[in-house]
């Protein structure tokens, strides 16, 4: 059997990750700000969370404070835009979708990256690769890069090398490249710029001598083994070429959902605190029942800030529920448990809620003495389905339905249009 034809039954594997994932959705839909220099800001317009290649030229570090940014701006014409959580999901979801019209075999790892399983010779990889980059900045607006290999650590890395050396054309098939150049790259790189490896385990690292990915690739896997951990031991493989890491399928189920978020304004009133819980009941009602899960156990918690030494208080309540549920009604009463925990006047910057325990619908039947009415009507469903429509605040329970715009909500002064998720913010087209 001839090399090529080998090569063609080899499987590999494809990391596709968007450019400054924030910042190219930002500028999908508004082309002014191409070449100029972008921060997208964390929650309450915090910190920079993402840099343009323009940003990042003007030394702006990554979770820079906007406050020290500010008095700049316009200086450096650096611009400032709140997270658009609905914009991004949205791009993200379009850009998975194309995707996974390459391959049956797709792993969603983050919002701004995928691993896809592909077969081919070299070169009908690299076309595959250019094809995938084409087609998601001409149908969705954002550019991407591609790496290819055997692995998904050496994919990762190729996909590195592909964003940071322009030769390349931002797609890099790891096994087109000599080995001799590979080698100089790996040996040029620390340790830390590996998938999976952190800070102490660099330190760890170093202190045997191993510095570069170079010295990591070349490690006994056995003896990294021992002296760390067998996800250590295969990160060594990966390396080397052996897959290690198997791709997954999406998961429908998970261990928790966690509904957590900083004040814009502090709360300092029990009223304001069954407001937020009351809002946060009611979204892990709607995303459990989206998924078809229910909950045993139910966590409720709210802080004050880590720089306010005058008042500080973490209450926190951890209740059973009767039976597994994603009744809207019960996690709401559920909230209101933290309530009697809360102290009137201390200002609280934070709370949230945790659902734990998570089974699917129907897993198990409870009594009749234990059902809930509410489930069996689909409440939960139906307010999903309502805000879907109608967004977010057209409907709540009690006191989660109460409008008027809270003070504690997200601050996003900077918020750019929601262009693919609401009506009322579409962009709009003129035709000379």
């Amino acid at each position: 059997m001839s090399k090529p034809a080998v090569m063609r039954r080899m499987p590999q594997i494809a990391h596709v990750d968007v450019n400054c994932f924030y910042a190219s959705a930002e500028r999908a839909f508004d082309p002014s700000l191409e070449g100029r220099p972008v921060i997208v800001l964390s929650n309450n317009d915090g910190c920079a969370v993402t840099r343009s290649p323009e940003a990042k030229a003007l030394g702006i570090p990554m979770g820079e404070p906007w406050f020290k940014l500010a008095p700049h701006a316009k200086e450096w014409g650096l611009v400032a835009l709140s997270s658009n959580y609905e914009l991004y999901g949205d791009i993200s979801a379009r850009v998975m979708e194309l995707l996974g019209r390459y391959s049956a075999w797709l792993e969603v790892y983050s919002i701004d990256e995928a691993f896809l399983g592909v077969k081919g010779t070299p070169d009908e990889l690299l076309t595959l690769g250019r094809s995938m980059k084409t087609a998601v900045r001409r149908n969705v607006g954002v550019p991407v890069c591609v790496g290819i290999a055997a692995t998904k650590t050496l994919a990762k890395l190729a996909n590195k090398w592909a964003k940071n050396n322009p030769g390349f054309g931002g797609v890099c098939h790891w096994d087109s490249i000599p080995a001799q150049e590979r080698e100089g790259l790996m040996g040029r790189l620390s340790v830390i710029e590996i998938w999976g490896v952190a800070t102490r385990l660099t330190k760890r690292l170093n202190v045997m001598g191993i510095f570069s990915i170079l010295d990591l690739s070349r490690a006994d896997p056995v003896m990294i083994r021992d002296r760390f951990s067998v996800v250590m031991m295969r990160t060594v493989l990966e390396l080397q070429g052996t897959p290690c890491i198997p791709m997954e399928e999406e998961r429908i189920g998970r261990d928790q959902l966690i509904f957590s978020r900083s004040f814009a304004t502090p709360i300092t009133t029990a009223a304001g605190i069954r407001q937020v819980m009351s809002v946060y009941g009611q979204q892990a009602s709607a995303r459990l029942a989206k998924h078809g899960l229910q909950a045993k156990v139910f966590t409720a918690f709210a802080g004050t800030s880590h720089f306010n030494v005058r008042d500080t208080s973490y209450p926190s309540v951890c209740i059973p529920l009767p039976v597994p549920t994603a009744d809207p009604v019960i996690l709401t009463k559920a909230c209101h448990a933290l309530l009697p925990h809360i102290n009137e006047g201390v200002r609280y910057a934070r709370a949230g809620i945790m659902v734990t325990d998570l089974r699917p619908t129907g897993n198990q039947a409870p009594l009749a003495l234990f059902e809930n009415p509410h489930e069996e009507r689909h409440v939960g469903t139906l307010l999903e389905d309502v805000t879907r429509r109608y967004g977010r605040g057209s409907i709540g329970l009690g006191h989660a339905g109460i409008r008027g715009g809270p003070d504690w909500t997200m601050k996003r002064d900077m918020l750019s249009p929601r262009y693919t998720t609401h009506w009322d913010e579409l962009p709009l087209v003129k035709a000379a």
